[in-house]
Parts: structure tokens; C-alpha cells; sequence
């Protein structure tokens, strides 16, 4: 805040009585009074014309009011009333400066505005300082007695709540002691107020219960300067902290707030020149009371209000009780439609805080009566009952008797409101507990109905309608049973209980749609659930096992080809079984028309379409599919089979060995007789089994008779002459060393010939063992030997085994019947 700025004075009011309300707003900006609230103090002056009263405020205070020119004579100086902000005093003071009275330069006006400025005074301020000469205590004619006079006779038409403090400032005080001074004084002043006319009531009130007299004397500002100020600070330190308790200003009944302070001066400003007989002080409770409504409901407003309404009439029919009788009336019901005009818009204010809290206390209850787990619709009927009620009793609270105001159209708002907000909470209920239900449904039907397509079997719809009968009966009763709460209509509870069983039967529809879409997969793929390997001997029955894997390939497809909520019987396994497993899909394409064709069609017989998945040409395409990528697995198979009855036939079977040895008989025996012969038979074994170690023969052969035939040919040479040469080696060093005992031939270890990885089957999953990957068994591949530094020939290999080496090999050592047989050659 500028010190200076708010010191300086600005007129309130001017010489012809107009309120300069810009000029006002801006002083309050500048001096920071409207932030003030209620600590704050207004302090007036009044007295003769040229008494000092400016130059008393700016040695007080600190302001800048006009002073009178001493040089130039006495005149007026101060016009109207003037305001400033006292500057160094806390709490804030506002301080006034009024015209002198008895001043020549109004004339015959000068009482009405000296009594109308005198009343402004009074109306508003904390504290009035009355400026009087010492020299007229104790006289009759004093000047001092007609402003007095009219300081009581506008009190008596105030009847104020509050006191206010008259502080007598006695100027130019002489020799006589201020002790002899003050009850001098105060006995005029009584005589006074005695003989001002007075109400009935207040006939013989004394004058202590409307003023807090105080009495103060300042030495002569002209003739003693030093000693006025001294003792103009002394009188400065008792408007410190005014507003406290026993202060100057302690009395603080009705105050204004001061961002209302020139508003309200305004009015009664006002309401003074107009002439109008109306009481100030009910003109502040209106103006406390409308201020207070502007923030919340206020407690008895219609009291309150109809109170201030009442006084102003009655002030009025007071008054006018000697003017004509028609004029009377007619002015009354005009005052009157003016007053209610004023009022009306607190009462809507107030009418419109009633409906908010309302509608506020309406929600709070009704959670609260929900939480502890009443029906919906009787809270709502409760709460609703009990809060219409209230509203409806604070609004008959807020109507004044002077006025036939209708607060029924605010009533059908409140009732709007809470049937919106009562709407909004029922859908978010029902909605909260629809879709609770949903869930239920969901985690009930979602995983159990994928389970059971996933092992699909002549029983899976059977299966699925169980499923969906048993947990519809169990959550559709408890979501009907919470829906009895709401109380609604049969038909709209049955419809909700109805779109839910709908939801539950297009979570099965939506699951099987996912299925169907996968269907070539699930044909294709199955779980092993026992894990049970299988090896392929040459005993089982590959077609047969293939045949079943389809077959429960087709009942999977037939299962997912539409969707069965009714046990109505259909032909779509039967067709499908008779059309593509039975028959031939190519040869009935090729060899029958499209119309004998029953899996020429988009729709089956007996289902309707919504419920159709995959339709029957659909089912032909799949199937086609599903025999190509299948084909190969059934074919490596049998290869493999074959392949294992192939490793498994190095023995003649039993009756050929019988065989042998009874039409042998005779060379057996001649055998046994002549050992030479046996000897050179057994190194004819050995060399025979030496060779076919080398050259790999079941490999060999193992993909067809002649390419084994060309194969073993073109490495017999080769082979030959490897085992000849080693065996060449193994007798030089036998010479070398001059053993005598046989030598030994090196010892290589011999990796046990792999037998064929077994394929690993489920008997429930037969289509998944033809499926796997078929491991082909690895045929012992001979280490080549190496040649000692004095052989001259190496391994020679055919374009076919120089192909295959490219291959991963599992090395072996030659076995110990090829080593017996190099030893012995």
C-alpha cells in the first residue's frame, strides 16, 4: 500500500449531495481497505464551520485534508464529506471530514444537509469526534447545542444496536482544569438529550445506552503549537487497536465487512436523500443478511428478512399517519412492491442454496443407506421422502409473511434432481451387477468348453449343454434374486435375465467359431496325454493305425462343423464318415456328378445356417488338405517299419535252419570228418564277414538291390586289397620283432551298431505318430584303416560314397571277427 496514496483525501460525497462512488472505489483500491474484512475502524468528525476540524485530522491522523487559509479570512473549506486512510494506525482507520454547520454560504439549507450528513455519520462510523470551542461550555446560546441537538434527534430514528463513541474534543482550552471542564459538559449534554423527542420505549432511556460519552481538550493550535502536538500524540496512542474490547471503537454489533463498506454507505447514502423513513440499522441487517446469503443458506432467513421488511413499514405507516388516507395507501403498496423487488433476488439465492444441499445431503444418504445393504428402490424411497421434506420445510422457512412467493417450481427442480441422480446410480448398479455376472459366466464357461473341444468325441455338445445348463441355473437365480432390490417390472427383469443367458450361449457360439477356425490344426495336432513311446516292429498294422487317426480326425471335424444347443440327432459325422473316410474324396469327385455329391453344398440338413461353422464344401477342402500334409508321416512310417524288419532278417528264419541241417545232414557230417575243410570254411567266414563289415553291406542295400549291387561292386576291389595289405604289415612286423607267438592284430574299439530310434506313439492320438518326424536307422559306417608308411595303395571310394561322406557319419571300429580274419589270413 502507497502511504502517501492512501493518505491523501478524496471526496465521498460533494457540496450537492452526490455519492462519488468512482472516486470512492478508487481510494479503496489505492488505500487496501476492501481487504480489510472486519478489522477495520470508520472515524468521523463534525463541528462548527472553521473550528480546525481539518487541521485536527491531519495532526491526528496523518492525512491531507484542505485547511483553511487563516490570512484570507474564515470561509468554508471543507464542501460535502470527505474520506482518507490514517496513516501508521492499526487497525485500519478510515477517517471522514463533514462539513461545518452553521456555515453563512448555505443559508436555509444548511440544516437539512447538516442533519443529513450528521445522520450519514452516525449510520457508519465507529467513532465521531465533535469539534466545539471551550469557551461555549456552560452557555445557553453556545453554537455547540443546535449540532447536538441533531446528533439525538437522528439517533432517535437510528436505534442503533450498537453504541457509538462521542469523543468531545474541546479546543483552545484555558486555564481551567479539564476535570472542571467535563461535567460542565456532560450536564449539557444531558439537558440535551432530555429535551429531544423521544419513542414511547425509549422515553426514559438514558443516554449511556446509545453513546460511550468521552471527553478530551487540546491547548490552542495557533498560540501553542508545540504543546498541541504533544498532546495530539497522546490522544493519537488511544486509536491504537480501537476495534479491541474496551477500545474507543469496542462496541462492534452489525458491522459491515468492508468490501461491503461502500456499497452500504452508498445505499444509505441514499435512502437519506431520498427522504425516505426508513430504519438504518434494518438497512444494515439486510445488508449483513444479503451478504451472508450470497455464501450459503443462512439459518431463520425468513425471520430475518420479514423482520427487516416489517420495521420499514411499520417506520413508514409511523410517518405517514397524517396524510391522506387514499395517498397513504397507494405509497404503501408501492413501498411495499419496492422492498419485496429488493429482497426477492436473496430469497432466490437462498432458495438456490437449499436446493443444492438438497441434493448433496440426498446423495451422501442414499450411499450410505446402500452400503448398509438395503434394497435400492426403498432407500431410494426413503431417502428421497426425507429430503424433499426438509427442502420443503426450509423454503416455507424462507418465505416471509409480506409476500405470497411460490417456491413450488424450485420444488419440481429438486424432485428432477434427485430422480436424475437416483437414474444414474440405478443404471451404474444394474450395470455393475450385469457385468459382474458376465464375469461369472466367462471364467465358468470359457476354459471348460475349450476343454472339451480339445478332446472332442461324440459326447462334446451333449457335454457343452450340460456345462451351460448347470452354471446358467447357478448364476442367472442369484443375479434375478439382486435384481428384486430395484423392484422393477417382471417383463424388464425377465428381459435382463434373458440378455444374459444370451451373452452366456454367445460365449459357447464365440469359443466354437475360435475353434472351428483352427480346426486343420487340431486335426493335425493332438496331445499326448499318457506319453507312452512306441516302437515301430514290423507287427503293427500302419494302414489300420492310420485309418483310426483319421477317423478321429473326421469326428473332431464333424464335432466343429456347426453348433448343436438342441439333442436333435444330425447326419453330418455319417456323411462326412461315408464321404471321405469310407470313399475316396478324388475318385467320388471324378466319378460323380456334383449334384450326387452330398458334401457339395454351404449348408447341412437339419442345421440352420446361423449355427453352421464349416459348411460341407468347406469340409471337403479341409479334408483334402489334411490327407496331403499327412500323407508323407503314413509313408515314412511304413518305411520305417520296413526298414526295421529289414535290420531284424540277418537269420534264416527256424524252419529253414531246421531245414538245412536234415537235407545237409550228409556234408555236415562230411565236414566234421576232415577238419581241413572246416578250418579253411571258418577262414572263409571270416573273410566274407571281414568284407561285409568293410563295405557296409545293409547300408548298402538298403536303398534298393541294385544300386547295392553297384555299390558293393565298386568298392569290393578296393576293400581287397586294404585287408591284404594290413595283413602284409601285421606279418613284417612279426618278422621285425622275431616273435614266436602269433601276433596280435591292433585292437580298434567297436561302437556297438545302432539299433533304429523306436517312434514314439499314443494309442490316443493315432494320427500323431504318423505326424512325428521318422528317425531312419544309421548303418555302421567302416573307419577307413590307415595304411602303414611302406603300403602303397589307399582306400579308393565310389562317386556314391563320395557323395555320402558330405553326410555326418558315426565312425566304427571293424569288429573282432574282421581282425580274427586278417590274423588268420
Amino acid at each position: 500500500m502507497d502511504e502517501a496514496a492512501a493518505a491523501e483525501a478524496v471526496q465521498l460525497i460533494d457540496g450537492e449531495g452526490e455519492f462519488a462512488a468512482d472516486s470512492a472505489e478508487r481510494f479503496m483500491a489505492a488505500a487496501g481497505v476492501a481487504g480489510c474484512g472486519l478489522s477495520y475502524a470508520v472515524v468521523s468528525i463534525m463541528g462548527p464551520q472553521s473550528s480546525g476540524k481539518s487541521t485536527l485530522l491531519n495532526q491526528l491522523f496523518g492525512t491531507n485534508f484542505k485547511e483553511m487559509d487563516a490570512f484570507r479570512g474564515r470561509s468554508q473549506t471543507t464542501k460535502g464529506i470527505w474520506i482518507a486512510r490514517c496513516v501508521g494506525v492499526e487497525p485500519c482507520t478510515v477517517v471522514m471530514d463533514l462539513e461545518g454547520t452553521d456555515g453563512r454560504e448555505r443559508g436555509e439549507d444548511d440544516t437539512a444537509f447538516e442533519k443529513q450528513s450528521s445522520l450519514f455519520a452516525l449510520a457508519i462510523s465507529d467513532i465521531v469526534l465533535i469539534n466545539m470551542w471551550c469557551h461555549d461550555i456552560g452557555r445557553e446560546q453556545a453554537a455547540n447545542k443546535p449540532l447536538l441537538k441533531t446528533v439525538f434527534q437522528v439517533m432517535m430514528r437510528l436505534f442503533s444496536p450498537r453504541k457509538t463513541t462521542l469523543l468531545f474534543v474541546i479546543r483552545d482550552k484555558t486555564r481551567t482544569p479539564l476535570e472542571h471542564l467535563e461535567p460542565v459538559l456532560r450536564e449539557d449534554i444531558q439537558k440535551i438529550w432530555n429535551s429531544v423527542a423521544k419513542p414511547e420505549a425509549h422515553k426514559d432511556t438514558p443516554i449511556s445506552e446509545f453513546f460511550n460519552v468521552q471527553v478530551t481538550a487540546l491547548p490552542s493550535f495557533e498560540e501553542k503549537e508545540e504543546q498541541f502536538r504533544e498532546q495530539v500524540q497522546q490522544l493519537r496512542q488511544r486509536f491504537s487497536n480501537s476495534i479491541a474490547p474496551g477500545g474507543l471503537a469496542g462496541d462492534r454489533r452489525g458491522v459491515v465487512p468492508a468490501s461491503g463498506f461502500l456499497f452500504s454507505s452508498q445505499q444509505i447514502w441514499k435512502v437519506i436523500r431520498e427522504n425516505k423513513d426508513l430504519d438504518l440499522p434494518a438497512h444494515k441487517e439486510w445488508m449483513v443478511l444479503e451478504s451472508d446469503v450470497q455464501s450459503g443458506p443462512v439459518p431463520g432467513f425468513g425471520k430475518k428478512l420479514g423482520y427487516i421488511v416489517d420495521v420499514h413499514m411499520q417506520e413508514y405507516d409511523k410517518e405517514a399517519i397524517y396524510f391522506d388516507e387514499a395517498v397513504r395507501t397507494a405509497k404503501r403498496q408501492l413501498l411495499k412492491s419496492r422492498v419485496l423487488n429488493l429482497v426477492q433476488p436473496a430469497f432466490q439465492k437462498m432458495l438456490a442454496h437449499l436446493r443444492t444441499r438438497a441434493l448433496e445431503k440426498y446423495k451422501t444418504e442414499l450411499n450410505l443407506t446402500l452400503e448398509s445393504g438395503k434394497g435400492f428402490a426403498a432407500a431410494v424411497r426413503d431417502t428421497t421422502e426425507s429430503n424433499l421434506n426438509e427442502f420443503d420445510q426450509g423454503c416455507a422457512d424462507a418465505v416471509i409473511e409480506q409476500a405470497d412467493w411460490d417456491y413450488s417450481k424450485i420444488l419440481e427442480k429438486v424432485r428432477r434432481d434427485v430422480e436424475d441422480h437416483t437414474l444414474s446410480i440405478r443404471e451404474g448398479k444394474l450395470s455393475e451387477l450385469t457385468n459382474h455376472a458376465k464375469e461369472k459366466l466367462r471364467k465358468a464357461l470359457v476354459e471348460p468348453v475349450e476343454s472339451l473341444f480339445d478332446a472332442a468325441g461324440p459326447s462334446t455338445w451333449a457335454s457343452i449343454r450340460n456345462l451351460f445348463k448347470r452354471e446358467t441355473e447357478a448364476i442367472l437365480p442369484e443375479f434375478q434374486k439382486n435384481l428384486a432390490g430395484f423392484e422393477m417390472e417382471s417383463a424388464t427383469s425377465e428381459g435382463m435375465v434373458s440378455k444374459l443367458r444370451d451373452y452366456a450361449r454367445s460365449i459357447v457360439e464365440n469359443k466354437a467359431k475360435e475353434e472351428a477356425g483352427k480346426v486343420l490344426i487340431h486335426m493335425k495336432e493332438s496331445h499326448d496325454k499318457d506319453s507312452i513311446p512306441r516302437v515301430w516292429t514290423g507287427k503293427e498294422d500302419v494302414r489300420a493305425i492310420a485309418k483310426d487317426a483319421r477317423s478321429a480326425a473326421l469326428k473332431l471335424l464333424s464335432v466343429l462343423a456347426a453348433i448343436r444347443w438342441d439333442e436333435k440327432p444330425d447326419k453330418i459325422e455319417k456323411i462326412l464318415t461315408s464321404t471321405l473316410l469310407d470313399g475316396s474324396v478324388t475318385s467320388k469327385s471324378k466319378g460323380a456328378s456334383a449334384s450326387s455329391d452330398p458334401l457339395a453344398s454351404t449348408t447341412w440338413e437339419e442345421v440352420s445356417p446361423k449355427y453352421t461353422l464349416i459348411t460341407p464344401s468347406q469340409c471337403k477342402s479341409l479334408w483334402k488338405q489334411f490327407k496331403a500334409e499327412t500323407e508323407f508321416a503314413i509313408t515314412q512310417a511304413v518305411s520305417t517299419q520296413q526298414a526295421h524288419k529289414r535290420g531284424n532278417g540277418r537269420l534264416p528264419p527256424p524252419w529253414a535252419m531246421v531245414a538245412i541241417a536234415v537235407l545237409g545232414f550228409n556234408e555236415i557230417m562230411t565236414l566234421l570228418r576232415n577238419p581241413i575243410y572246416l578250418f579253411l570254411l571258418f577262414v572263409g567266414y571270416l573273410l566274407v564277414k571281414a568284407l561285409a563289415v568293410q563295405l557296409d553291406i545293409n547300408r548298402e542295400f538298403q536303398n534298393g538291390v541294385v544300386p547295392g549291387i553297384i555299390s558293393v561292386t565298386a568298392k569290393l576291389i578296393p576293400t581287397l586289397q586294404n585287408i591284404l595289405n594290413k595283413v602284409a604289415t601285421e606279418q613284417q612286423q612279426q618278422q621285425g620283432h622275431h616273435q614266436d607267438a602269433a601276433a596280435e592284430a591292433p585292437q580298434q574299439q567297436q561302437q556297438p551298431q545302432p539299433q533304429p530310434p523306436p517312434l514314439l506313439l499314443s494309442p490316443r492320438s493315432p494320427m500323431s505318430e504318423l505326424r512325428r518326424p521318422l528317425h531312419m536307422p544309421f548303418s555302421p559306417v567302416r573307419k577307413a584303416v590307415s595304411p602303414s608308411p611302406s603300403s602303397s595303395s589307399s582306400t579308393v571310394t565310389s562317386p556314391r560314397n563320395a557323395g555320402e561322406d558330405q553326410k555326418p557319419r558315426q565312425m566304427v571300429q571293424p569288429d573282432n571277427e574282421s581282425n580274427n580274419a586278417y590274423s588268420i589270413v
